[in-house]
């Protein structure tokens, strides 16, 4: 960690030395392509098939559930114009997309594209601390609605949302239902039938496995409509030559965090609550982002400091070592408040205050110290 205190585990997780292990002797030896017929390719097919029901163990699905990907954007983009399309060719009066404002924006902007091609999307308020209801969710269904996407938990603020009940009304209305739970993945339980979800998005490099891979659960009977076309790869749902080394990453990844999920959530939750306690008691004008315990990911710990720019925060903070950041890493650079914070309603003054601090495994309680000790010097630094 180059002696950096890394707090910026919704960004990304390091890659744990012993997933990378498993991973090596797929990018050489064993480099075979696993749809080719030849016995040392076929051996390779049986590692895929093997990774596929690795992941479906963990969401208490079927194999051929599992569809292999590039990541959270990808399996997101997948989930809502995959299932959009396909359910609009079968009956066009079905147009009709149900989100939240507080969504990644792998899943807004799929949205928004929609929408340039026709559909009608509503995005559904939330409260002060990040929630959606299934009420609400109730309530905003229509004859005409194709699809319901709903995040299991926030990127910024941590908020767990009520996704079973929603599941049990998308459900009952006959309405695909699709939750991104690239941020709970390794946090949360994914088991599909508890969750009632239809489509589940995951991404490795948020547990501790690599970049560039992640996974769609596609519940058995649900529309879809493949949106990459050139091959019969995951059962002609997303061509391309499988990425096998990084499917063998995510699932020895996938599977270490469920092995060990008590012992880290304890480890993280300990950490975490001491962080919030000790920030809010120490630092005048903080404030607490999102719901409180155990609504919110056993990682996360998102603040505002009232009239103090994050981005200064940061900066200060960097400067001693610690790094974290203000909000979703995909929207770094821009200078515009999350819209997360404005969804949730607060100002763009207050908005532009947040600090994100995001734990992961490797995190101790000397590291947690070092920040709870360092955060008012900044903070009174910048104040003066």
């Amino acid at each position: 960690m180059d002696n950096y205190i890394y707090l910026d585990n919704a960004a990304t997780t390091p890659l744990d030395p012993a997933v990378l292990a498993t991973m090596a002797p797929y990018f050489t030896e064993r480099f075979y392509n696993p749809s080719s017929r030849y016995a040392p390719a076929q051996n390779n097919k049986r590692v895929l098939d093997s990774a596929r029901e690795g992941v479906a163990r963990i969401l208490n699905a079927r194999p051929n559930e599992i569809i292999f990907t590039s990541g959270g954007s990808e399996s997101d983009n997948l989930a809502l114009k995959g299932v959009a399309y396909a359910r609009r060719t079968r009956n066009p009066k079905l147009n009709h997309i149900i989100t939240t404002s507080i969504e990644h924006h792998a899943v807004l902007y799929a949205a928004k594209n929609l929408e340039e091609h026709g559909f009608k999307v509503t995005y559904l308020p939330v409260d002060r601390q990040g929630r959606v209801t299934a009420t609400q969710v109730a309530a905003a269904i229509r004859p005409e609605t194709a699809l319901i996407s709903v995040m299991l938990a926030n990127n910024e603020v941590g908020t767990i949302q009520p996704i079973a009940e929603i599941g049990s009304i998308a459900r009952k209305a006959g309405i695909p239902f699709h939750t991104d739970a690239v941020q709970a993945a390794g946090a949360l339980s994914l088991d599909v039938e508890a969750l009632q979800v239809d489509l589940l998005s995951i991404s490795a490099h948020k547990f501790y496995g690599p970049k560039g891979i992640g996974a769609l659960y596609l519940r058995r009977g649900t529309p879809f409509e493949p949106q990459i076309q050139g091959g019969e790869q995951e059962r002609n749902r997303r061509a391309g030559t499988e990425n096998l080394p990084e499917i063998v990453g995510l699932v020895a990844s996938l599977t270490l965090a469920y092995r060990n999920l008590a012992e880290n959530n304890r480890h993280l939750v300990e950490l975490r609550d001491k962080l919030i306690r000790e920030v809010l008691e120490n630092n005048s004008g903080a404030m607490l982002n999102g719901a409180h315990p155990p609504e919110r990911l056993p990682a996360n710990a998102s603040f505002c400091f009232e009239g103090i720019n994050g981005e200064t925060i940061l900066l200060e903070l960097e400067n001693r070592g610690i790094l974290c950041s203000s909000g979703s890493a995909c929207a770094a650079g821009s200078s515009d408040p999350s819209h997360v914070l404005m969804a949730m309603g607060y100002t763009e003054d207050l908005a532009h205050t947040a600090v994100r601090l995001t734990l992961g495994k490797q995190t101790t309680l000397a590291e947690i110290e070092k920040v709870i000790k360092a955060l008012p010097e900044v903070i009174n630094l910048l104040r003066g």
